[in-house]
């Protein structure tokens, strides 16, 4: 039991030395590291689920759910233990903000496999209507390939047909208006085969060759645009008995197919939320405690602490920058005080040498130029 609250403690990421000063933190802290060992279990969980739906593999899911599960944990022991109550609401909620959005983001990027888990009946229904909208779209994909042939060929199949037609109505006209004429129920009403029925006759024989004509010429026209209908409904079953029907099985399509079934149905959408809800709630627990509890003995020790290690590294740093300012201090004014003497002994000694040479010259006539090159010669 001793092991299992000094581990508790652990993921807490509570100083244990200074935990021991304090026995009555002890328990808060083992309930805060265990909702922080707990988190990293169910990141485990849902990253194994996740990794799952992808490969398919139970050891890549275990592996990389593994790391997963133990990045969190980090992750939440780091956010934790960065916590330190300094007696302040204000000052420790802003200091929590960016702390309590990392855990939200942590909690959703938690909860959604879990979410695809649990709804996982119904995700498995939605993907086979996905299943099934995705063939159609790919055979309307393939139909509009070859669709637009084969209508243009049957509307100039038609057209060829209205053209035989049309002629035939006509020719037919002409030849009912020869034998009118010549049994006298039309034209001119009188029996006889006169040179009115004759060229009536010829008219109607005229009618007949261009009728002929045509009715070959667009049945020949006909036949080829059946043909390439035909050749091309059968390329059409070919690619439409070729195509296959692709599985939806993905993260990403299951997602997708929970996303579609919140939106056409409430309680899901409803069930998605509180389990968000749940999932932040329990990410965020750990630093809603440190918030709002009040400073206890450990924190005005680890803050007493803290402060000791301050003042001295402050201490230890005004020694060195004083020593440091002494140093350059006496560097610089005995470095000055040195330069100012030489100058003041040199001067003397440039004046003993040119009084020298001026009572070793007297009575010369020679000039300052030629006393001072004899001071300093070239």
């Amino acid at each position: 039991m001793h092991r299992i609250k000094a581990f508790f403690q652990f993921c807490s990421g509570v100083d244990p030395l200074v935990l021991k000063r304090c026995p009555t933190d002890h328990q808060k802290y083992v309930g805060i590291g265990a909702t922080v060992f707990f988190t990293g279990v169910l990141a485990f969980i849902s990253s194994a689920y996740a990794i799952w739906t992808v490969f398919g593999s139970v050891v890549a899911s275990l592996f990389f759910g593994l790391i997963w599960g133990l990045m969190i944990f980090n992750l939440d022991r780091y956010i934790v233990s960065s916590m330190k109550s300094r007696g302040s609401f204000g000052r420790d909620l802003i200091v929590a903000l960016p702390r309590l959005g990392l855990a939200v983001l942590l909690a959703i990027v938690i909860a959604k496999p879990l979410e695809m888990k649990i709804f996982e009946t119904e995700i498995e229904a939605e993907l086979v209507l996905m299943e099934q909208e995705l063939y159609k779209e790919q055979e309307d994909r393939v139909r509009d390939r070859y669709q637009p042939a084969i209508t243009a060929a049957q509307q100039q199949i038609v057209g060829l047909k209205s053209e035989i037609d049309s002629l035939r109505v006509l020719r037919d006209a002409a030849v009912l208006m020869a034998l009118q004429e010549a049994d006298g129920t039309g034209g001119s009403m009188r029996r006889n085969l006169g040179p009115i029925y004759r060229a009536k006759k010829a008219e109607a024989d005229r009618m007949q060759g261009e009728f002929a004509d045509l009715e070959q010429r667009n049945l020949a026209l006909i036949q080829a645009q059946e043909a390439q209908i035909a050749n091309l409904t059968d390329q059409e079953s070919t690619a439409l008995a070729q195509m296959g029907k692709t599985e939806l099985s993905g993260f990403a399509a299951r997602l997708e197919a929970l996303n579609r079934r919140a939106e056409h149905s409430q309680a899901i959408w409803l069930a998605n939320l509180f389990i968000m809800f749940l999932f932040i709630a329990i990410e965020c627990a750990p630093i809603l405690v440190k918030l709002i509890s009040y400073r206890s003995p450990y924190d005005f020790v680890l803050h007493k602490h803290e402060l000791g290690f301050e003042l001295s590294h402050r201490q230890r740093q005004a020694l060195l920058t004083n020593a440091t300012r002494r140093t350059i201090r006496y560097d610089t004014e005995v470095g000055t005080y040195r330069t100012q003497k030489a100058i003041i002994a040199e001067k003397q000694l440039i004046d003993h040498h040119l009084q020298q040479e001026v009572e070793k010259r007297k009575g010369q006539q020679t000039t300052w130029q030629q006393v001072l090159r004899g001071l300093f010669p070239a």
